[in-house]
């Protein structure tokens, strides 16, 4: 069996068979798109690395368990254990979730661009660190509905199913989370180039 070739559902097949690498690349196929979603949720490292660890070890647990419904959506359904533990964690805080980053991680890191020059690396920097000053001045449930679209790349009914609302509802949080973000944009006149 190729394994790094192979679907989520042919590794996830491969590790109950007894092959432990094929979830290595499993993890590995996935690991920066769960935790970026969970620390643009908890903005803080060390939270975000427990709860990354804490998703796979349920993940492992539930595939271990034979639970695991495979539908071959195996990312959406890490993304969901993820986004609940992180619900969980501001429940046990009691506090809500914005949306930034610090100085030593940044999202768009782990999107890969090898054609850019120095200069245009710089400028994507800049527009990255304006647009997610203006995410985090969104109200909550914009914010989360645009997180797990645009980062977590969340249909919207799983965004729907997700946060527990209508998808009218999840559409309408993102359609008044693009508006807000125009109208800062005009307001402030910044340029995103």
């Amino acid at each position: 069996m190729q394994v790094k070739t192979s679907t989520d559902r042919e590794l996830i097949h491969a590790y109950l068979s007894g092959e432990e690498r094929a979830f290595e690349t499993l993890l590995n196929r996935h690991k920066s798109k769960v935790y970026t979603s969970i620390y643009l949720f908890v903005k803080d490292e060390s939270q975000a690395n427990d709860i990354f660890q804490d998703t796979f070890i349920k993940i492992i647990d539930t595939i271990r368990k034979g639970k695991y419904n495979d539908e071959g959506k195996f990312i959406q359904w890490a993304l969901r254990i993820a986004y609940n533990l992180c619900v969980d964690h501001f429940r046990k805080n009691k506090r809500q979730p914005t949306v930034s980053t610090k100085e030593d991680f940044d999202i768009f890191d782990v999107i890969q661009d090898n054609e850019a020059n120095a200069e245009s690396k710089m400028i994507k920097s800049q527009t990255h660190a304006k647009i997610r000053q203006l995410i985090d001045q969104l109200p909550e449930e914009q914010r989360e509905v645009l997180i797990l679209r645009h980062y977590a790349d969340l249909s919207f009914k799983e965004i729907a199913d997700l946060t527990r609302v209508s998808i009218n509802t999840a559409l309408g949080r993102m359609r008044y989370a693009l508006i807000n973000i125009r109208k800062m944009i005009e307001e402030n006149a910044i340029t995103l180039q």
